[in-house]
């Protein structure tokens, strides 16, 4: 089994605070990447952040960022977001636009290449990709909107991508992406996840909480696989 990473959803931080809320996940061990949500009000029906903004953040911390474009054309937005200090950047395999060539513009960059992938999704819509990205995202809940349930639907899914990951023999983190908590999260590292999503949980009124962050962690390390 891959090595479990925890990644800081910041769709859940205080928008006023940001800078602050990445300065001190900056120094929470347990916290291994920023993840940053990119919605566009059509793919999905929310609006989040732009370059500028990731650009800003950057200045607070050296983790990686990651960088999901919810996007429905997220061609143009590559190389502004790889300008601004993305270090990975994840596409739907539900866009409009041809995934292999988002993936090949991606590269070009210089930085990690990730898909995403819906609940509703067939497991087999990632198999093309899977020998040329760093990282899936499988979406536990509907994207757009933090605070939601974990769909357990997709814990076959998750098992399914592992599968297709190991005979593949290919190093992807393989990421759980909504309703992660401490309580959700070991049945989707059991299934083959490994790099683990959480906003709301471990976020209290737009703060990182560190007891939350560790419990997270703990309940991760201790699942058996």
């Amino acid at each position: 089994m891959p090595q479990i990473k925890i990644a800081s959803s910041i769709l859940s931080a205080d928008p006023s605070k940001l800078g602050e809320v990445i300065a001190l996940l900056d120094k929470c061990s347990d916290v291994d990447i920023m993840h940053i949500d990119i919605m566009d009000g059509h793919f999905v029906p929310n609006l989040t952040f732009g370059p500028h903004v990731v650009r800003a953040l950057r200045r607070y911390t050296t983790k990686p960022f990651y960088v999901h474009l919810m996007l429905t054309h997220p061609s143009i937005f590559i190389k502004p977001f790889a300008d601004a200090g993305a270090n990975l950047i994840s596409v739907h395999v539900e866009c409009a636009e041809n995934v292999h060539t988002l993936i090949e513009s991606i590269k070009s960059h210089g930085i990690k290449p990730g898909i995403a992938i819906n609940p509703d999704t067939n497991a087999s819509a990632i198999h093309p990709f899977i020998n040329n990205v760093d990282e899936i995202v499988v979406m536990s809940v509907y994207p757009g909107f933090g605070g939601q349930k974990f769909i357990d639907r997709v814990l076959p899914k998750i098992g399914n991508i592992r599968e297709m990951v190991n005979q593949a023999n290919r190093d992807v983190d393989i990421a759980v992406d909504g309703g992660i908590n401490a309580q959700t999260a070991p049945s989707a590292v059991r299934m083959g996840a490994n790099l683990i999503i959480s906003g709301n949980g471990i976020f209290v009124n737009g703060h990182p909480d560190m007891a939350r962050i560790r419990e997270l962690r703990d309940a991760c390390k201790d699942v058996k696989t």
